[in-house]
């Protein structure tokens, strides 16, 4: 019984295929392949599909397509087989050698109980108030096992120390201890089981793994010293905590499948930034960090043994720095992707508007979804089409123009505006150059007299870019289209 090379350090992540994936399965993912990337390991995708009645169809692609989206990428695993399966359901022989082996040494025996005695001896076990523990009804004789039962282990009933990488000094008394389950009577073997095999066989150095397998680790401990194998580092992650920070994230707490955050807009570096930061800290104040950093940086013992909260809010301010950091055509073609078809239907869209108000939209959002809102809110169709509103709008709220004739004088204002904005060449019709030939005018008359009847005629919103902005991204003619626009309703009666 051979295993792989261990001169180097060897991690793996090996998830069961049911369906929904955690942010917690990934984060765990992410500190086994850090650490292996900086160590200039090896880093292993094995599924666990030993529990058939659970599995979901098509789990395995969501897995691997969940990892790819985040930047983590395998060394081995279900695709890259050769001799080795890393697929469970795949290695029930290699199982079935080391059950055997259990078995000669005096390990592990075949389970005679039907489930109808075993109920019988909960129930009494029950009756008399002491727990039920299947150590104390080990059969004297136990039948050959030949596959159709279930094998047990023979735990030896003793105290076990051990230590973990983040946690310390461990240790569990044989109260922890029951005799267990190695393979079902299905012929597949359990998690306690098969994940020791596993580990042993490919070599693995550190597993990453839940605080919830602590309680588990004795019987751990015992398959190993059975086998006579040498255990893998252990490192306990912290729990990642709902949004009030007192009890591990669930699905009430807003926790949703991994890749419904890449459909919500969030980049992928942004989230292997984020999930990284939940339980681990490089010190310093630094919170931005690129993947090569993250494995330059990453160190097992900088692993926080309390929880960390999954804060959406920093998420979102993470993200929002990472789609800052993109070169202007990858935002241009990440804004172009979230953009609705309500908007690239509209008559006068073009992709150089589209090009010219990229930076606005990066600069308002947090994710690719935020754009969509803006669209709802009707921040974005104007850019496309000539706004509607009230021809009242046009005045500012502080206005200086007297009621009387309001209408006639502001009028005057924008076509006087106009002229201005008509004599400017061109080539140079840049936000600068217009608020340079403007701004004397805005403040003869009145500042908000001006600006804000230019932008209102520009986008029909109370909220949007400066108006020397929105004429830049319009150009020459479309602005002075809308602002003439905009005197020809203030002469409407």
């Amino acid at each position: 019984m051979e295993k792989e090379n261990s001169s180097k350090i060897v991690t793996r992540f090996a998830p069961s295929p049911t369906g929904f994936l955690h942010v917690g399965g990934i984060r765990t993912a992410l500190y086994a392949w850090l650490w292996a990337r900086k160590n200039n390991g090896q880093f292993i995708l094995r599924i666990e599909d030993t529990d058939k009645e659970r599995e979901v169809a098509g789990s395995i692609e969501h897995i691997k397509k969940s990892l790819e989206w985040v930047g983590i990428c395998w060394d081995k695993g279900p695709d890259t087989e050769g001799e080795i399966p890393y697929i469970q359901s795949k290695r029930l022989d290699i199982y079935k050698k080391y059950a055997e082996k259990l078995i000669e040494s005096g390990f592990a025996y075949a389970d005679p109980y039907t489930e109808e005695e075993l109920e019988s001896l909960r129930k009494k076990a029950e009756e008399e108030k002491r727990p039920f523990l299947f150590r104390d009804h080990r059969p004297e004789n136990p039948p050959v096992w030949d596959g159709t039962k279930p094998l047990r282990f023979k735990t030896p009933i003793k105290t076990f120390k051990w230590q973990d990488v983040t946690r310390g000094n461990l240790e569990a008394g044989p109260e922890a201890l029951d005799d267990f389950i190695l393979i079902k009577s299905d012929g597949y073997p359990t998690y306690n089981f098969a994940h020791i095999v596993d580990d042993y066989e490919m070599g693995v150095t550190h597993i990453m793994r839940a605080d919830e397998f602590i309680s588990s680790t004795p019987k751990f401990l015992a398959l190993y010293e059975a086998l006579g194998i040498e255990r893998p580092e252990l490192v306990t992650l912290p729990p990642i905590l709902g949004k009030d920070g007192k009890k591990k994230l669930g699905k009430r707490d807003g926790a949703k499948d991994f890749l419904e955050y890449k459909n919500d807009g969030y980049l992928p570096e942004a989230m292997m930034n984020f999930l990284a930061l939940i339980g681990w800290n490089p010190g310093g104040e630094e919170e931005i960090f690129t993947k090569e950093d993250l494995i330059k940086l990453f160190n097992l013992k900088q692993i926080h043994t309390s929880g960390g909260q999954f804060n959406t809010e920093k998420l979102d301010w993470i993200n929002h720095e990472h789609l800052k950091r993109l070169s202007l055509a990858q935002k241009e073609e990440y804004v172009l992707s979230f953009l609705p078809d309500e908007i690239k239907n509209l008559k006068g869209f073009s992709l150089d508007i589209t090009k010219k108000i990229t930076p606005i939209i990066i600069e308002r959002i947090k994710k690719g979804i935020d754009i969509i809102e803006m669209t709802k809110k009707g921040e974005l169709n104007y850019f496309f089409e000539n706004p509607s509103y009230d021809k009242d709008n046009l005045f500012f709220k502080s206005s200086k123009i007297p009621t009387q004739n309001k209408y006639q004088i502001q009028s005057e204002y924008l076509n006087k505006l106009v002229n201005i904005l008509n004599d400017i060449e061109e080539e140079s019709f840049n936000k600068d150059i217009i608020k340079e030939k403007i701004w004397p005018f805005a403040d003869e008359v009145g500042r908000g007299d001006i600006l804000w009847p230019m932008r209102y005629a520009l986008s029909g919103q109370e909220k949007s870019p400066d108006p020397f902005q929105l004429a830049e991204i319009f150009g020459k003619k479309e602005t002075l289209a809308r602002i003439s626009l905009a005197v020809e309703k203030l002469k409407m009666l």
